[in-house]
């Protein structure tokens, strides 16, 4: 196998990992696992949300938060006070920090000013490198894309998935388990009456606002993609049966099976988003790096063998 041919291979086996990735990740509801989220720091603050002491968290650095994220998490976030205000002490707890280490003088310190300067070079460099490596908005095409698509089908593989609804209640103070552990039962027992509304109880009951709305409604999601304790109930549930009061760090879940779906190929029309990112983000890698080549094509390169040796030799 030459050697274009196996960065040919390793390129598919790429697109196709990473696009099952995306295809498959996690969802944020509280009946589905949990991911973090950073922010980038911006100067646009806006109106303060919050205080500690002289730092504050701006509507701007909010507005950054929410802009990274996808939509449906957008709408998720927005309907989680309780994710939204952890963000904001976290948020507040490193610029506090920042401020104890900077009037302590640690942006002096040598080490400090090397790592700042070396961190500096590494933004400048790549957001340098993303402007002159630019993708055109028509990559990939449809042909390219059914191409692909084609080329790693066997890889694109959808586990078995379920349609879930829940009613959640919220614990956020343990002393209150107990009653809310008994209100979780009694709505528990009318979700599981054979003449039972689970979306209208949902509806008035469930505190996830996110998919309260929708009657509980969490769409459908892959086995992994759920809380371990959710993991453990879902696939002993036969479709439309209610399950017991469920506990997770967060509060009580009741779970609905309403579908179950088999393992089967994901289709063009379900990847096709994701697939064109990851094609167009390996493209752009793919320029980059013809750019950097380019560089030493056109220019003479010199290395001192002397003055290396004597580098690696004082390193011993």
């Amino acid at each position: 196998m030459t050697a274009r041919a196996f960065w040919a291979s390793a390129g598919a086996l790429a697109v196709v990992a990473v696009a099952v990735a995306l295809a498959l990740r996690p969802g944020a509801e509280p009946v589905a696992a949990a991911r973090s989220t950073s922010v980038q720091a911006t100067n646009d603050t806006g109106p303060a949300l919050a205080s500690l002491g002289q730092q504050m968290v701006g509507s701007g650095e909010l507005k950054a938060l929410i802009a990274q994220l996808p939509e449906d998490a957008r709408a998720n976030l927005r309907g989680d006070r309780p994710a939204l205000e952890a963000w904001i002490r976290a948020r507040l707890a490193e610029k506090a920090l920042y401020q104890q280490a900077e009037a302590q003088g640690w942006l002096q310190r040598p080490e400090i000013q090397a790592q700042t300067r070396a961190a500096t070079e590494q933004i400048v460099l790549r957001d340098y490198l993303s402007s002159v490596s630019q993708v055109p908005d028509d990559y990939p095409s449809e042909a390219e894309l059914k191409q692909a698509y084609e080329a790693g089908k066997a890889g694109l593989q959808l586990p078995v998935r379920y349609r879930l609804s829940q009613i959640f209640l919220r614990l956020e103070n343990p002393r209150d388990d107990e009653a809310v552990r008994k209100q979780a039962q009694a709505l528990a027992k009318q979700a599981q009456a054979s003449d039972a509304d689970f979306a209208a109880l949902a509806r008035e009951h469930s505190q996830d606002a996110g998919t309260a709305t929708k009657g509980g409604d969490t769409g459908l999601q892959a086995l992994a993609q759920l809380l371990p304790e959710v993991r453990g109930v879902v696939p002993r549930l036969k479709v439309g049966a209610v399950s017991e009061p469920v506990q997770s760090a967060a509060g009580y879940h009741i779970i609905k099976l309403v579908e179950q779906q088999p393992a089967r190929a994901a289709t063009l029309e379900e990847v096709a988003p994701r697939l064109r990112q990851v094609l167009r983000a390996q493209r752009q890698e793919q320029v980059a790096k013809a750019y950097v080549e380019g560089m030493f094509d056109s220019a003479t390169l010199s290395i001192d063998g002397a003055a290396l040796n004597q580098v690696l030799e004082s390193s011993r």
